[in-house]
């Protein structure tokens, strides 16, 4: 059974890289079904690619197998590994914390470290900087075209050697939240965080309720104002900030026309936190 190759990178789409992954896909079947998700992942950001893996996976069908390839240590005596999801997805990349977001949030069933002697680009022995192409996209490929099972793929893996990111769930206590920006919605600016919809309801705040922000980048404080919790964009005036939920059913900060992000020089990741408070006014 033929199931679909989902590939992302931070190559971009610059240089003739992401060209070849797809060619060396193509050399293993002429009629795999090839996608992308992204290839504008920050360059070595393993961070992003761990959560845009997670942001996507759930949404394609069983089977579907996804590469990615964010690989600063490539080389390196890092694994190269499969995972098996427990939606029975299969994620080909290397074992350098993206699956942390899989494994927190989707759970993996199995993990297979790759084995490079049946399992890469005949004649790529002498590479050893784009495993991308000579590994992840080859045995991807394979795995998608029923050329080899998932067993075939090399040797079982403890799942407790999965190397993970730092990774922090939100926490409600007396009626204050405290999270993380996990990622940015990169082309609009806007903050999207780690705390869920049903923890924020929590609350109690209703659509037009004005919320306490604070944001810190580790103990800096960077942001601290009001704003509302809007259905959508179109709840607030432009330029004005708001407090939405988004498509991951996660909360969410935005300037309306504008970008949160910039506005206030803001990242991502474990040292940027964020506290929601209910305007008790």
């Amino acid at each position: 059974m033929m199931n679909a190759l989902v590939l992302q990178s931070d190559f971009g789409l610059e240089d003739g890289a992401v060209s070849a992954m797809k060619g060396v896909a193509h050399s293993v079947s002429k009629v795999i079904p090839i996608y992308d998700n992204t290839h504008d992942i920050p360059p070595f950001d393993i961070w992003a690619a761990s959560y845009r893996l997670w942001q996507t996976v759930e949404y394609w069908p069983k089977g579907t197998v996804f590469v990615s390839v964010v690989d600063p240590g490539v080389g390196s005596n890092r694994k190269s590994v499969v995972v098996k999801t427990s939606n029975n997805q299969y994620v080909v990349t290397p074992d350098n914390g993206t699956l942390t977001h899989i494994d927190k949030k989707i759970g993996i069933q199995e993990k297979r470290e790759i084995d490079e002697h049946l399992n890469r680009l005949p004649k790529s022995g002498a590479s050893h900087t784009f495993h991308g192409r000579d590994i992840y996209a080859y045995t991807g490929a394979r795995l998608a075209a029923g050329v080899i099972k998932f067993d075939e793929v090399g040797q079982l893996v403890s799942e407790e050697e999965i190397v993970s990111l730092p990774f922090q769930e939100a926490e409600l206590t007396e009626g204050t939240i405290k999270g993380a920006i996990d990622i940015l919605d990169v082309r609009f600016g806007n903050l999207w965080t780690n705390i869920s919809r049903e923890m924020f309801q929590q609350l109690q705040i209703n659509y037009g309720d004005n919320v306490e922000i604070s944001i810190e980048n580790d103990s800096r404080q960077v942001y601290n104002n009001m704003m509302t919790f809007g259905r959508s964009f179109a709840s607030i005036h432009t330029g004005e900030p708001i407090v939405y939920v988004n498509s991951l059913d996660n909360m969410a900060i935005a300037i309306n026309q504008g970008s949160f992000a910039k506005a206030y020089n803001i990242g991502t990741g474990a040292s940027w936190r964020i506290t929601i408070r209910k305007n008790k006014a």
